[in-house]
């Protein structure tokens, strides 16, 4: 199949049966191989893609392995039909056992079909290192289903057992792409990745150019095979870029799920390695940090900018606090020596502008509700004024101003011996959030002096909550749970009474925020009620 992608091909049928073993069949309308080079194409380290050494260092091709149409013919019976452009007919080639065993003229239009049966049944013993048909079949979908989204201008069709599983229009156009892979429910909540100026020629560092699309938060899925990324439109599996992409859904997506993403990245061919692995599902970028950064802002670009709130159908029922939370605050220096990738100290996004709210009232001592222009709205109190606390804090630490408040006589913590162990690493970072803290004894600590937002609050349990968090990790993550449970330990509370006046501040804050759709946890803050759905519900649709 990527043999017909690099031909040109804008159809490409496949039909495969018996989980592949039986028959696999390819055809395409590509350029076809010129009637004297048919052969030569089955000969071991034969490859029409280099035609000189400087291309080792510069593949554009999908397709460059000499090995492999020899290495197919050798275990398995093989049939070609090819016509390249001015033959007057088709070439017809039999291997056996990896040898011609018959050649011949066959009538096709311009294109290659290649035929492969009985696979391995001169290697009987490899045929037990394969799954069973259905999961064989399972992988050969994927694999058209992950070329199909990365080549939408071209037409797909997939036969298993004799039943049509795929067909791509080939319009050019990838969300439709996406609805037959995915279907219409995903293809409804995919937000397009707005394409860049990208890389230029000559340039110092490429900046690669990012397309493709990206799922809202409501459609997130409990697995990543709905992740799939494109170098210069070859598949492969990262797992730098898959942190990238999930590091930009960071504070949008609940613990345990994960986004669906199509992510295609366009970079000078002499920046990226595509030989570091057997089959090429991996590649090795020049600059890996440029990578990064750009699908991390790229993505976050898209949901900040197109993300919807959630309507009340489509918010999860069950919540867990996340277990792992990324670096947002702070950035190690490039002289540190380490290896890792570091996070930006923060993505630039543009705000979210809200729709205008009329406050209608609170409900449960929870919940404000609000009437826009499309709808009812839903709004978790807590979840609110945690976002605008987090940003808050946020801003007060890169500018180096968080406000302090010193307490009127020192408070001793005592502390478990596991709490113990990681304040001990960690209760120097909470001094730079606004605590006065050290250590005063046998598993003791003295607070002298605790951020100005969480006086008169528990500012005792936010310190308590944190050293309960697991040991380990690194500064950026204990610098993000820290503003995180002061922002929690300062914000109203579930079942707090606030008036007109208290709500309506509230919205007003929560509309100069970056991202006012979720908490820092990642919980949803607002759900919509629309107007449509109103009128269905009271019969007036």
């Amino acid at each position: 199949m990527e043999n017909s992608l690099d031909a040109g091909s804008s159809q490409i049928s496949i039909e495969v049966r018996g989980g592949g073993i039986s028959l696999i069949r390819v055809m395409d309308n590509g350029v076809g191989i010129p009637a004297g080079e048919v052969e030569l194409a089955f000969d071991r380290y034969a490859t029409s893609k280099i035609e000189g050494i400087e291309d080792l260092e510069s593949i554009s091709s999908l397709g460059f392995r000499g090995e492999a149409l020899p290495s197919i013919a050798a275990v398995a019976q093989v049939d070609i039909v090819t016509c390249a452009p001015g033959n007057s007919s088709g070439t017809y080639l039999s291997l056996k056992g990896g040898k011609a065993a018959n050649r011949g003229s066959q009538g096709r239009s311009q294109g290659t079909t290649v035929t492969v049966r009985n696979l391995l049944r001169n290697v009987p013993a490899r045929l037990k290192f394969l799954k069973s048909p259905a999961t064989e079949n399972s992988h050969i979908a994927n694999v058209v289903s992950q070329y199909a989204l990365a080549f939408p201008e071209v037409k797909f069709a997939l036969s298993i057992d004799g039943r049509v599983t795929l067909r791509i229009p080939g319009n050019g156009q990838l969300i439709d792409s996406v609805i037959e892979v995915y279907g219409l429910e995903i293809a409804q909540n995919m937000l397009e990745i707005n394409k860049d100026e990208g890389w230029e020629s000559g340039a110092a560092i490429s900046q690669p150019q990012i397309t493709g699309m990206v799922g809202s938060p409501a459609v997130s899925r409990s697995n990543r095979n709905y992740l799939s990324f494109f170098v210069n439109r070859r598949w492969i599996s990262s797992r730098l870029l898959a942190w990238a992409v999930e590091e930009a859904y960071h504070g949008l997506l609940m613990q345990r799920k994960h986004p669906v993403a199509i992510i295609n990245i366009a970079l000078p061919a002499n920046e990226v390695d595509v030989n570091i692995h057997p089959t090429k599902a991996e590649v090795k970028f020049q600059n890996e940090r440029v990578i990064f950064s750009a699908i991390q802002k790229a993505v976050r670009r898209a949901l900040i900018g197109q993300a919807p709130v959630p309507k009340i159908e489509e918010v999860a029922t069950t919540y867990k606090e996340p277990s792992k939370l990324r670096q947002v605050l702070w950035m190690p220096p490039e002289s540190s020596g380490s290896t890792a990738i570091p996070l930006p100290v923060a993505l630039q996004t543009p705000a979210v502008s809200l729709p205008v709210l009329r406050i209608v009232g609170q409900v449960l001592g929870s919940y404000i509700i609000a009437e826009g222009p499309d709808g009812l709205y839903l709004i978790d109190q807590h979840a609110a004024h945690e976002r605008i606390l987090f940003e808050k804090i946020k801003q007060q630490k890169s500018h180096q101003e968080i406000e302090v408040q010193g307490l009127l006589e020192p408070v001793t913590l005592e502390v478990n011996p596991k709490q113990d162990e990681v304040l001990k690493s960690h209760y120097e970072n909470l001094t730079e959030f606004g605590f006065s803290i050290e250590p005063f004894g046998d598993r003791t600590y003295l607070v002298r002096a605790v951020p100005a937002m969480l006086n008169k609050t528990d500012w005792t349990g936010a310190i308590m909550e944190l050293s309960d968090s697991p040991f380990g990790g690194d500064k950026g993550d204990w610098m993000e749970k820290i503003a995180i449970s002061i922002a929690c330990h300062s914000a109203v509370r579930a079942g707090q009474t606030l008036t007109d006046d208290e709500m309506r501040e509230l919205i007003r804050q929560l509309e100069q925020v970056a991202v006012p759709h979720t908490c820092p946890h990642g919980r949803p803050i607002m759900i919509r009620l629309s107007s449509g759905q109103l009128e269905r519900e009271f019969g007036r649709s």
